[in-house]
């Protein structure tokens, strides 16, 4: 019986070393390549185009354009770790660094001593969508066939973000982050509440790609015009780039129902 029970433990301590070992390890500090990391700090040029292609500060790597945001980044064995993504090093030395983009290309690019280059990261106009960082209230008050009315637009940014990879000139990707926004409207004809509600971007996947609005923020919101169908209310989706968007029409009738059409794109 002793000799059953000894087999039995020495069993299932097998087991459990077993399914340790199969578990892959996570990469240590001590396991990265400390002197490539060094070797890679300051401004980098692409040999081919001359201009500034990133600088590393630590263990971040900052971009001059500012849509890109900054990325941690590792060196693990002989590639370059970054935002998730490896880049195989090709070459490397205190003035040289080579390495292969997702195509296959290789990169070359040669370490600045130049101050001048410091000016590409100093950005004092921002670029892309708008952005907002508190509430943003806007109302008026309008006579359609007699009557006043009085409409209310509230845009509320928040915390949901709206994640966009781009590929810069070197083939390498990078995360954008942005946070998408929720528009309230309301619309008063004096005390009586015609229509009161919040406007998301899903609410417009009959009308947008859903591709498109997973990289895309609800911008921005505006009063156009009443008539004889309700009042009309012109919502902008955008993406990040602040280059392509949707123009989505709602339109609110006076009994307080809703319909959207799209307007332009």
């Amino acid at each position: 019986m002793r000799d059953i029970l000894t087999i039995a433990i020495a069993i299932l301590m097998l087991a459990s070393c077993g399914k340790q070992g199969s578990q892959p390890s996570a990469v240590t500090e001590s396991e990265e390549n400390r002197e490539a990391k060094v070797l890679l700090q300051g401004i980098w040029l692409d040999d081919e185009t001359g201009e500034v292609s990133f600088r590393a500060i630590g263990d971040t790597i900052f971009y001059p354009d500012t849509l890109s945001q900054p990325s941690y980044f590792r060196v693990i064995d002989d590639s370059l770790e970054l935002s998730g993504r490896r880049y195989a090093i090709v070459k490397q030395g205190e003035y040289f660094f080579w390495f292969k983009n997702p195509s296959g290309d290789v990169v070359k690019l040669s370490k600045s001593d130049d101050p001048l280059n410091e000016l590409a990261f100093k950005h004092e106009k921002p670029q892309g969508i708008t952005t907002y960082t508190s509430v943003v209230n806007r109302d008026s008050v309008i006579m359609f066939e007699g009557e006043r009315y009085h409409w209310y637009i509230t845009i509320n940014p928040t915390k949901y973000k709206v994640i966009s990879t781009s590929y810069n000139d070197d083939g390498v990707g990078v995360d954008n982050i942005y946070y998408d926004n929720i528009i309230h409207v309301s619309l008063f004809q004096g005390a009586r509440r015609v229509y009161s509600s919040d406007f998301r971007k899903q609410q417009y996947s009959k009308l947008v790609p859903s591709g498109f609005l997973e990289q895309a923020v609800m911008t921005n919101m505006e009063y156009d015009h009443a008539d004889a169908e309700g009042f009309h209310f012109n919502a902008t989706v955008c993406k990040t780039d602040g280059v392509s968007c949707y123009l989505v029409g709602i339109t609110i009738t006076k009994a307080g129902s809703v319909s959207m059409k799209l307007l332009e794109y």
